[in-house]
């Protein structure tokens, strides 16, 4: 592209880096890394005590896990569309 040319799209073209888009994603959406965290933690947790489970079957501690971490996923996500209407709606003064 020659420098005599505007861009179309300038957004784009400043974040280059995989890294700089996850980051201002990140501060747009807060509750989408709390809700990433969230299963990471879950399921590392539940693959610590996979381990020590007891006479717990395998598949019923997998079903455990997994409902575990969908619903610290949900609650997560919940959340955050929650906060963006508070935002939208109570935030924002009246036109």
């Amino acid at each position: 592209m020659s420098p005599s040319q505007e861009s179309v799209f300038p957004e784009y073209e400043t974040d280059t880096s995989q890294t700089s888009k996850l980051i201002r994603k990140f501060k747009e959406t807060p509750f989408v890394p709390v809700g990433m965290a969230g299963f990471v933690a879950v399921v590392g947790y539940g693959l610590y005590r996979l381990k020590h489970r007891g006479d717990m079957k395998m598949s019923l501690h997998l079903i455990h896990m997994r409902v575990a971490a969908q619903g610290f996923v949900v609650g997560a996500l919940t959340c955050g569309v929650l906060y963006s209407m508070f935002r939208e709606y109570v935030g924002k003064p009246k036109e």
